[in-house]
């Protein structure tokens, strides 16, 4: 098992919202895919992280998700202090957008040492640029089947 899992996820809504896919990939035997017939990029965005965090959730040592989603980022590692503060409420006293994610997000990382990174998207970094042809892929093949295609291994290291 490695000392460090190093994973890219991404996201993709058709119409935002429209149909959606999202993927996690570490490498070619360990990656999945999933979506929605409706959905925002960012719940695809967010949706990515969840499930790689559920899938690793029993591997030993570190975790790295590499992300072109700053809006992921900063909410998972900036603002969601002071959401959980505030009752899940922003700065301007509204909710807090896609809290169930959120929550979710906030059980699944506790206690786990994960390192965000953030990767400009469409740059060439082949991690993500996979994650973005899943998430894409999947998301026209919610538009077209109205489910995915083919899920993935998963996680197997």
């Amino acid at each position: 098992m490695p000392a460090v899992i190093t994973a890219a996820t991404d996201g993709s809504a058709l119409g935002n919202p429209g149909p959606a896919g999202w993927a996690w990939v570490i490498d070619k035997q360990n990656w999945r895919v999933g979506g929605w017939q409706h959905a925002t990029n960012n719940q695809a965005e967010l949706m990515a992280v969840l499930d790689l965090l559920r899938a690793t959730e029993n591997a030993a040592g570190e975790l790295v998700i590499q992300s072109d989603s700053k809006y992921v980022i900063d909410s998972l590692t900036k603002w969601m202090p002071g959401w959980k503060k505030k009752g899940w409420r922003k700065a301007d006293g509204k909710p807090v957008l896609n809290v169930e994610l959120m929550q979710e997000l906030d059980r699944a990382l506790t206690g786990r040492k994960v390192t965000f990174e953030w990767i400009k998207g469409h740059s060439g970094h082949l991690l993500n640029e996979t994650a973005d042809t899943l998430a894409v892929e999947t998301a026209n093949s919610f538009r077209v089947h109205g489910t995915a295609t083919n899920a993935g291994p998963g996680f197997n290291l």
